[in-house]
C-alpha cells in the first residue's frame, strides 16, 4: 500500500469544482428533508415512558429488544435493574409539539409494551409482571442542547486561534470551513437514512469534528513546509504536493479505522450500529473535505489575502500557458 501511493502525482485540485457539485447534492436535499421533517429524537432528547418489568428466570435484554422491535417498538433503551430477573425500558410510541411526550402517551406505550412482551414471552403475570410505569423527562434538556451548540461554537474560535498561531489565520479560516462542512454532510446523512439521533449519534458527531480536523491539519503542516521549501512552485502545485506526500498515511489511516467501523456495522448490534454508521460516513466525508474543500478554500484565500509564506510561491498559471515573454528594456530620453 505505502509503495502504491510512495510516489503519486494526482492532481486533486483539478477536480475541486466537481467535489463542489457532489458536496451540494448531498448538502441542498439533506437539509430540504431537515427543513421539513426535522430529526428523528431519541428519548434521550425528547422523554417517553419507563416500564420496570420482572420476570421469574433471566430472559436477556435482547430477548424484550426483540420482542419490542418485532411489535414495532423501535430504539428503545433496556437496562437490568440490579438484579438479572428486573429490566427498566425506556421507549416511545408518539411525540407531541416541541418534542415533549404526548398526553396519554404514557398508557398508550405501557399497552403497546405489555402486548409486545406477552407475544414473545407467554401471558402475564406467569411469565412476565410489570412493576411499574412512569412518564420520565428528556435526558438533554433544551438548556444542555443549547450549551452544546455553544460549544461546538467555542471549540471552532479555538481551533481558528490555535491555527492562527500555528500557521496563518488563513490555515485556521480554511480548516473551520471545511469541519463545518463536515458537520452539515454527516446531518444530512443522518435526515437521508433517519436514524435516530441518540448520544450515541452526537458522540459519533464530535468524534468527526476532531477526525477531521486531525488530517487536515497533517496535510496544511505539509503545506506550510514546501511553501518555505519550494519557493519556485505556485500553491496550487504545492497542496497538490502536500496532498500526495501525504496521502499513504491518509489511506492507511482511514482505511484501517474504516474497516473497523465497517465490521461494526455489520456485526455490531441495534445500538450501535447507529453509531458506527454514522462514523463510517464521517471518516469518508472528513477525508474528502480535507483534500477537496479544506486544500480549495486555502488556494482561494490566499489568493485573496496572501500570507507570509503564500507570498514567495509564484503565481499560478493555467496548463498549457508559458512563461511571459521578457520585455524589452524601454529605451530612455536623453537629455
Amino acid at each position: 500500500m505505502i509503495r502504491l501511493f510512495a510516489n503519486a502525482n494526482y492532481d486533486f485540485i483539478r477536480w475541486r469544482r466537481w467535489a463542489y457539485a457532489l458536496t451540494a447534492a448531498i448538502i441542498i436535499p439533506g437539509f430540504a428533508l431537515f427543513l421539513v421533517h426535522g430529526l428523528n429524537y431519541s428519548i434521550e432528547f425528547t422523554g417517553g415512558t419507563l416500564i420496570q418489568v420482572q420476570t421469574p428466570q433471566p430472559v436477556g435484554a435482547a430477548t424484550i429488544r426483540g420482542a419490542l422491535d418485532a411489535a414495532g417498538i423501535r430504539d428503545a433503551e433496556i437496562q437490568e435493574f440490579g438484579d438479572p430477573l428486573d429490566y427498566v425500558v425506556r421507549a416511545r410510541i408518539g411525540q407531541g409539539g416541541g418534542g415533549a411526550v404526548e398526553a396519554g402517551s404514557t398508557e398508550a406505550t405501557a399497552a403497546a409494551v405489555d402486548s409486545a412482551l406477552a407475544h414473545a414471552l407467554g401471558a402475564a403475570p406467569e411469565h412476565y409482571k410489570i412493576v411499574r410505569i412512569e412518564a420520565v423527562g428528556p435526558k438533554v434538556g433544551r438548556e444542555l442542547q443549547g450549551k452544546a451548540f455553544l460549544a461546538i461554537f467555542f471549540s471552532f474560535i479555538v481551533t481558528l486561534i490555535y491555527l492562527a498561531i500555528r500557521f496563518e489565520w488563513r490555515f485556521g479560516l480554511a480548516a473551520v470551513l471545511a469541519t463545518f462542512h463536515d458537520i452539515l454532510t454527516t446531518i444530512a446523512f443522518i435526515r437521508y437514512l433517519n436514524l435516530e439521533v441518540s448520544l450515541i449519534v452526537v458522540g459519533a458527531v464530535l468524534t468527526m469534528v476532531g477526525y477531521s480536523l486531525n488530517d487536515t491539519i497533517i496535510i496544511f503542516d505539509r503545506v506550510r513546509e514546501n511553501l518555505r521549501k519550494f519557493r519556485r512552485q505556485n500553491l496550487y502545485e504545492i497542496l497538490n504536493l502536500s496532498i500526495n506526500e501525504t496521502l499513504p498515511r491518509s489511506v492507511l489511516t482511514h482505511g484501517t479505522t474504516m474497516a473497523t467501523t465497517v465490521a461494526l456495522v455489520l456485526l455490531a448490534g441495534e445500538v450501535l450500529r447507529p453509531f458506527a454508521l454514522v462514523m463510517t460516513f464521517a471518516i469518508f466525508t472528513g477525508t474528502f473535505s480535507s483534500i477537496y474543500i479544506a486544500a480549495p478554500l486555502l488556494m482561494y484565500i490566499e489568493k485573496r489575502w496572501p500570507g507570509q509564506d503564500a507570498r514567495g510561491a509564484r503565481a499560478f498559471r493555467p496548463a498549457g500557458t508559458g512563461a511571459p515573454e521578457p520585455r524589452a528594456p524601454q529605451p530612455q530620453p536623453t537629455r
